[in-house]
Formats: C-alpha cells, structure tokens, sequence
C-alpha cells in the first residue's frame, strides 16, 4: 500500500468519557473502531509510547516508568521503519519524554512546545495542519496531553477533565476536517486512568479506544482484541514500510 497516516494519541483518554460526544459519534460512523483496547502494563505513558512506536511489550523494550533508559537490544520503530523506506514522518508533541521514541535522524520534522495543556493542544494543531498542508508527511504522530494533566489535576471523570476531552477532540475534528480524503486517520490513547492516577491492570486505566477511518477500514464495531502494539504493524502496512522483526503487534488490515 502507498496509504498517508494521521495517527492522533491523547494521553489518558478512557473510551467512555468520548462516547457521547457529538463529533465522535459522527467519526465513528465512518470508522473501524473498539471502545475496548488493551495497551501494556505497566499503564504509564513513557512505557505505553514505548509498546506503541516499537511494537513489543514492556517486558521487550524494558522502559516501566516514565524515565528513558536505552534497550540493551534496541528495537527499529515505526519512525525507523519508514525511513528505511524512503517515507517521511513529523511529529508534534508536549511532553518532552517523548523524544525518545525516535531516532532524530529518521524523521523530517519534530515540534516540541510545552504551554498551558489547552493551549499546547490548539499551538501543535496549528503547526501541524500548517506543515502537512505545505510538506504532505507520509507519517504524522499528534499528541494531545490536556487529558492526562487534567486528570491528574482535578481527577478522571471529573467535571475538568470531561472537558478536556471535549476540547482535544475539537483539535482531532479539525485535522480531520482538513485532511479528509487525504490521509487515514488513526485515533487512540496511551492508558486510561482514575480517581488522580493510572498505571495499574485496573480496566479503567488498561483499556483505550481505537477508531481507524480509511478506505482500507470497514466502519463498524471491531469485534476481534486490539491491542495498542498492534498500530505500528498496522501503520506500516499502510504507509508501504516493512514490520521490523521484533514486533509482536498484529496488523490491523
């Protein structure tokens, strides 16, 4: 496939505090998609990424906390991947400890900016429909932290934090509103959380959703397990790349 991918995460985004909200609802309709995905445990963001852009466990990549210690036996990527297939990425983030994920030499081009979260959301949006609509990117990484914080500040399922989901899916509406037709788009999250913490097996902090709008996903209720290793095989398959051997993901298509 020669497919362009949009891959949007937003940090600690329980599935259930997004069903009802009205732009979902319409993306969902034209999206293969599970309000019951599993990520890697431990649930915390450092290690979750880490399953997610490398496609092993945390027992492989051995990253369990959000401190980045180097893998004895390092693992290609996503980001790695398709560099070594000639397609570009760009990535656009707020939390530093991400830069990890990739190898600076593999990638067209990174935004790091770290503001008020809410505000951090609608800047890296900004810049990142500027750059895809001048550059057209094989690959584009949005991450979207406001859920996390808000969660950790006043609590999951709070009042607060409800609307920092609602405000992190009015960034995802208009990426797709702009690119529709263009690239696929994948929607997930790192982990869950509750009460003012994740990182344990609890549901709520294990499970995330996934939602997939492309011509080469059938809209509809995926009945079969996802979990969040299986998106790097998946985005591979669709950019053209080749899955590196260490990854344990399935792909999704």
């Amino acid at each position: 496939m020669n497919r362009k991918v949009i891959l949007i995460l937003c940090d600690g985004m329980r599935p259930d505090a997004m069903e009802n909200l009205p732009y979902v609802k319409e993306f969902m309709k034209k999206s293969a998609y599970t309000m019951k995905a599993e990520t890697v445990f431990p649930s915390v963001t450092l290690p979750c990424h880490m399953s997610l852009f490398l496609g092993v466990p945390t027992e492989r990549h051995g990253i369990t906390t959000n401190l980045y210690m180097p893998p004895v036996r390092p693992v290609n990527g996503i980001i790695e991947q398709l560099d070594a297939a000639k397609k570009t990425s760009a990535v656009f983030y707020d939390w530093e400890q991400l830069r990890d994920l990739w190898r600076p030499g593999n990638i067209a081009y990174s935004r790091f900016e770290a503001r008020e979260l809410s505000e951090t959301a609608v800047r890296n949006t900004d810049d990142a429909i500027r750059y895809i609509s001048e550059n057209s990117p094989d690959f584009v990484f949005l991450y979207i932290g406001y859920p996390d914080g808000a969660g950790h500040d006043f609590g999951w399922m709070t009042e607060k934090y409800m609307e920092s989901v609602r405000a992190s899916w009015e960034q995802i509406a208009r990426v797709v509103e702009k690119f529709e037709g263009e690239y696929t788009f994948i929607i997930t999250a790192d982990h869950g959380g509750h009460d003012r913490i994740h990182g344990t097996e609890m549901p709520e902090d294990m499970i995330i959703p996934f939602m997939a709008m492309g011509p080469d996903f059938v809209p509809g209720e995926i009945k079969e397990q996802v979990n969040i290793m299986d998106i790097t095989p998946t985005i591979a398959k669709l950019v053209g790349a080749s899955c590196a051997d260490e990854w344990e993901g399935n792909s999704l298509i």
